[in-house]
């Protein structure tokens, strides 16, 4: 299809309206800058879009929970939607109990009826496996807490969710594993913790208010005519498939959402892992836990099950084992030889971040970008 070009000249074409492309449209245009965002899915928003389901603000891929330490990200933020003080909480459902978690001095009562930190420490040293070189998951874990911890709270949801036996993973998918020994259980720690009062979408709608935005739009269907409107890029999508593939295609995770409508409270809490390896899907999510204020006789139960990407699905999480990063490593040199074309967010980076991290990343890049 031939296109003629639109009279109208952008400073910044941005290609994703997720958290990087919103943020950095944003400034930009704060600063005089003309942006046209492009947007593959009919919504913007990305990841983190929500919609009013039965006076329920849900997340339709799943929840998400805005925490930071820092002043200016939980600022920014604000100033684009109300955040409400809000504190995650999620427990692990594993052959028929709920347990406390993350793991703490609750979770290890409920497991060996230890009372104090000195009792935990003590029961920690004696079931740890003595282990000198782990060299996976599996071991790794055995050797930092044990079988009943890595079977109760590791093995069957690790599994699920890479869809491969701990056996055959790296260590560093966990990277650690934080054991409190104290009897505090809000999943995080975070200075500032909250849910917007409206949704998600309205922080997206305040981002890109007055920005020129186009739904539905495949950008590589038309990327010549798209690149040719602006003078700089901002890409926020698939680096391997920006590059059309050149080192090989980067492996992802997916997760398929299935919602349910229902009557009064189903789990008493946000969210519940499901670590039991015969339980097909990893958690459940009960979205109206995320705004505790509000009375609401109907709920909205969201669960999710793991599954290998394949073409079509959306890329949740980067599998960022030895063969991946080091295809992505050779993508990252042709990014940094650009002049013209900016990469930012979780798929151009190949990194799983955090909302507030993806927030910190576009602004920091933004002012380089137009300082």
């Amino acid at each position: 299809m031939i296109r003629l070009k639109e009279l109208k000249k952008y400073d910044y074409l941005i290609v994703g309206s997720g958290l990087f492309g919103s943020v950095f449209a944003r400034q930009a245009t704060d600063v005089g800058k003309r942006c046209l965002v492009l947007e593959k899915r009919n919504h913007i928003g990305g990841n983190c879009y929500s919609e009013e389901i039965e006076n329920i603000h849900v997340c339709k891929y799943g929840g998400h929970i805005f925490h930071t330490n820092n002043d200016k990200i939980w600022n920014y933020v604000n100033r684009f939607a109300e955040f409400r003080q809000y504190h995650h909480f999620v427990r692990v459902s594993y052959k028929g109990k709920i347990y406390s978690f993350p793991i703490n001095l609750m979770t290890l009562q409920q497991l060996w009826s230890v009372k104090t930190p000195e009792d935990a420490i003590d029961k920690l040293n004696e079931v740890k496996e003595n282990i000198e070189n782990p060299d996976n998951l599996e071991e790794w874990v055995l050797s930092q807490v044990g079988k009943e911890i890595y079977e109760t709270f590791v093995k069957g949801y690790t599994q699920k969710q890479w869809g491969k036996d701990p056996k055959e993973l790296p260590s560093f998918i966990i990277k650690r594993l934080p054991i409190r020994l104290t009897y505090e259980n809000g999943y995080f720690s975070d200075k500032y913790q909250g849910f917007p009062e409206n949704g998600y979408t309205e922080l997206f709608v305040n981002l890109l208010k007055g920005i020129d935005v186009k739904l539905n739009v495949d950008y590589f269907g038309e990327k010549e005519y798209w690149d040719s409107l602006a003078s700089k890029i901002i890409f926020t999508g698939k680096i391997d498939q920006y590059y059309n593939f050149e080192f090989g295609k980067l492996d992802y995770r997916t997760l398929i959402h299935k919602n349910e409508i229902a009557d009064g409270d189903f789990q008493g809490c946000a969210t519940v892992n499901y670590t039991d390896g015969d339980v097909p899907y990893t958690r459940i999510i009960e979205h109206k836990h995320f705004q505790p204020h509000k009375n609401n006789n109907k709920t909205i139960i969201t669960t999710e099950y793991s599954k290998k990407y394949k073409r079509g699905d959306v890329p949740f999480y980067p599998i960022n084992d030895e063969s991946n990063n080091k295809k992505y490593e050779q993508y990252k040199q042709l990014a940094d030889s650009e002049s013209k074309v900016m990469f930012g967010g979780r798929l151009a980076e190949y990194k799983y971040y955090d909302m507030h991290q993806v927030v910190g990343s576009a602004l920091r890049k933004a002012d380089i970008w137009l300082n």
